[in-house]
């Protein structure tokens, strides 16, 4: 089966800086140490290998925001080289949109080929370690931010929103006040943990969110929460997500190499091949391929 892989990373430490990657930094995945170096295209291929794998989605990866747009530039480059296979064949930056000046750094985004949208991380629960770009928890309803999140539509760009089931009502809110803005929902809408009380309250928020019919997920991170995971224990997660958004709005992703920690780049993806077994041919060539080359206008 043709894959198409909408949410992976690449970095290189020898050429930029990225604050989180390092063994001391929380995050939800745990000890980072195994990753704390260079993950480069060819290592990505590496572990892709064996999968008929044709085109692939990067998201930004918390480079130093001094100038977010020296990701975009370098992973174009890649893109464009020779024997690169066209990888990785969109691009999802990062952009402050709370900065008034925000614009110009999205025009200049805008200058390479395969920038598709914007990620700006904003899961944050009260009382939890903060990762990434999750300072507050308040940024949906924030004016400033608000104005910057309006200009994506104006570039054309579709906007990876990260959060917890906690925020999915502000989310909501966005969605709805910009219809026009495609939200693509990452890491399954991060359910963390796995007792009935949470897993309810998780549940209530995406069904809360799957309202907006401009809101599609990206079923991926689930090994960043449940590090023993197999393909029965994210089985439930994977089914009420299709059920709930439905499978013309869902799509499969690594989260390479950030599940990398705690499996195989293989393994994922023969564990959604067992879960949807059963699935029409269709309904599968929707969630392995079909959804990620539309929704990420590849």
């Amino acid at each position: 089966m043709q894959i198409i892989d909408p949410h992976h990373h690449l970095w290189d430490l020898e050429r930029h800086r990225y604050p989180w990657l390092r063994p001391e930094t929380p995050h939800p995945a745990g000890d980072l140490t195994p990753i704390c170096r260079s993950y480069r295209l060819d290592d990505f291929l590496a572990d892709a290998a064996g999968l008929d794998l044709v085109q692939s989605v990067h998201l930004q990866a918390e480079i130093d925001r001094g100038d977010p747009v020296a990701e975009t530039a370098w992973l174009q480059a890649i893109a464009d080289a020779p024997g690169s296979r066209g990888f990785p064949h969109g691009i999802v930056a990062f952009a402050d949109l709370a900065d008034p000046t925000v614009e110009a750094t999205l025009e200049r985004h805008c200058q390479y080929a395969n920038m598709r949208g914007v990620r700006y991380i904003l899961n944050h629960e009260a009382g939890e370690p903060l990762y990434c770009a999750a300072e507050r928890g308040d940024w949906l309803r924030d004016p400033q931010w608000r104005k910057g999140y309006a200009l994506l539509g104006r570039y054309g760009l579709s906007f990876d929103l990260q959060i917890f089931w906690q925020q999915m009502d502000d989310a909501l809110d966005l969605a709805r006040a910009f219809p026009q803005t495609q939200i693509l929902l990452n890491h399954t809408g991060m359910p963390r943990k796995r007792d009935p009380d949470y897993v309810q309250a998780w549940r209530r928020g995406m069904r809360t969110l799957a309202t907006a019919p401009n809101v599609a997920a990206k079923i991926s991170g689930l090994g960043m929460f449940h590090h023993d995971w197999t393909a029965d224990l994210i089985r439930p997660f994977v089914l009420d997500t299709i059920e709930i958004l439905g499978a013309d709005r869902c799509m499969f992703a690594s989260n390479f190499p950030v599940d990398k920690l705690h499996a195989d780049y293989g393994a994922i993806w023969r564990a959604f091949d067992r879960i949807t077994a059963d699935f029409a041919p269709g309904e599968r060539r929707k969630l392995f391929y079909d959804n990620a080359k539309a929704f990420y206008r590849l």
